[in-house]
């Protein structure tokens, strides 16, 4: 049974290993960044306590897709819009699961670990064609342009919450963001038996609680603010600041999913508006260093916490604990249809340039440990 776990939960399907059984499990982190021309790129980092065989992966206008919800029709669709996506292969299906994307329309598809998942029951008549939750990335991408399509299409779709593992073990513990060019978000969330699709009107994300809780959250934060006050005067006191940077004082420290969600609000709001793409993203790329972590800051004992940090590679010296690290971080321009992907090992990001693979017909894959050093235009990696 050890060894059919660490298959699935390992080599099977979007960072299934590092979702693991535990809330604090996965620290992804997704925004929406505009700039002074109301354009809008999209950022977010992966982490987890283990590399995964993820690829960059090309879909052209015209593929075929199936999803398998438990014991119903297999839902087939045939897209209508070519993607680009960083997946994860499975080896039972023999498909590849989508964990982050663009589309031809500028729209883009993130996932997001979530242990509370609960999706609603089973009601949906056997005869009918059941999407499962985990095949949303491919669907989205493939069959919409924007996030105002993909609501209106959800209320008609049935979507399933499917076991990642046999017997009906970890539901796919995950929810899902959604941007669009026009700056439109949506997050597609299932708890507490009911499929939630809410606006989300700040293009965050990052984990549990549920998106709504989040968004409470930020009313105790009223007071953030990105202009220093460095002066005060008390008791005819004068207390001066000696350098720039009290502003950011206020912000929550810590690596929770809590944590990154503020932050994450306050540098996508408050970073200077670049006045054209390339000055955009490389706001969004120091934006996005703000949330990358360096293996050993937090660490979880491998044999107490998580089942999956078995599986898990120890801290060099401290064998016994696992860290969670910034696996990958991306960048996409909705406007201009690029993926950017920069890897655990890489300062620099290797560029995917949509537009210029409409010509391929069939599907193309490229690992992404392959390409993850270079050279920078990682289009070419695709072939002619």
């Amino acid at each position: 049974m050890l060894s059919l776990f660490r298959f699935r939960a390992v080599a099977l399907s979007v960072v299934i290993a590092c979702a693991g059984f535990a809330p604090a499990a996965l620290a992804c982190t997704s925004l929406l960044y505009s700039d002074a021309n109301k354009k809008f790129y999209a950022g977010r980092t992966m982490e987890l306590p283990m590399e995964l065989a993820y690829e960059v992966s090309y879909f052209p206008k015209g593929t075929s897709f199936g999803s398998a919800a438990d014991k119903r029709h297999v839902f087939n669709f045939t897209g209508r819009h070519a993607f680009l996506a960083v997946t994860i292969p499975d080896p039972v299906s023999k498909d590849v699961k989508v964990a982050e994307g663009v589309n031809d329309q500028g729209l883009t598809f993130s996932l997001l670990a979530f242990a509370s998942t609960e999706g609603p029951s089973a009601t949906v008549d056997k005869t009918h064609a059941v999407l499962a939750a985990i095949d949303l990335g491919a669907w989205t991408l493939s069959q919409f342009g924007t996030v105002a399509e993909v609501k209106k299409a959800l209320e008609k779709q049935p979507v399933m919450v499917t076991s990642l593992l046999p017997a009906g073990v970890l539901k796919s513990p995950f929810h899902y963001t959604l941007h669009d060019a026009t700056g439109k978000s949506i997050v597609i969330e299932f708890s507490d038996g009911e499929q939630n699709v809410i606006d989300n009107p700040l293009g965050v994300m990052t984990n549990g609680p549920e998106f709504s809780w989040h968004m409470t959250n930020l009313n105790n934060y009223t007071h953030l603010s990105n202009i220093d006050r460095s002066k005060l005067e008390l008791g005819g006191v004068t207390f001066v600041q000696p350098d720039s940077g009290i502003a950011t004082a206020p912000l929550p420290s810590s690596n929770t999913s809590v944590g990154r969600f503020v932050r994450a609000v306050f540098y996508s709001q408050f970073a200077e508006k670049a006045n054209d793409p390339s000055g955009a993203f490389a706001t969004l790329s120091r934006i996005m260093n703000n949330f990358d972590r360096p293996r050993g800051i937090t660490m979880d004992n491998r044999f107490r916490d998580q089942l999956a940090n078995i599986t898990a590679p120890g801290v060099t010296h401290s064998r016994i604990y696992t860290s969670e690290y910034t696996s990958w971080t991306a960048l996409i321009d909705l406007q201009r249809r690029r993926l950017s992907v920069r890897t655990y090992d890489s300062l620099n990001f290797v560029d995917f340039d949509l537009n210029a693979l409409t010509h391929i017909k069939n599907i193309r894959h490229v690992k992404l440990k392959d390409i993850s050093n270079g050279p920078r235009d990682g289009t070419a990696a695709f072939g002619p």
